[in-house]
């Protein structure tokens, strides 16, 4: 079992969430307003004037088995929209409950 943290622009919510029920990636838990900006690239989303946009984050558990084909959605989510922003991190799950 894996978690994957996906933090991206709140324009994205909803497409992925749509990756998720495309994948029956049920379990999430979603924060709706997130600061940050980007390592790389792209602007920083920090709700103020000059940073207007916010950012949003969904950390989800699934199986190995799906991991490749969520980040592959999610990259090609980014691909779309690169000024938006969004990256996903992937964790072991060493015991659940």
């Amino acid at each position: 079992m894996k978690s994957v943290f996906i933090a991206f622009d709140q324009a994205h919510k909803d497409a992925v969430i749509d990756i998720l029920d495309h994948l029956n990636c049920r379990g999430f838990s979603m924060v709706e307003q997130m600061q940050g900006r980007g390592s790389k690239t792209g602007e920083p989303h920090y709700g103020s004037h000059a940073w207007a946009s916010m950012n949003s984050g969904i950390i989800t558990m699934v199986e190995d088995s799906v991991v490749k084909r969520l980040l592959e959605e999610i990259k090609n989510l980014d691909e779309s929209a690169q000024m938006l922003g969004i990256r996903a991190f992937v964790w072991n799950v060493e015991q659940y409950y």
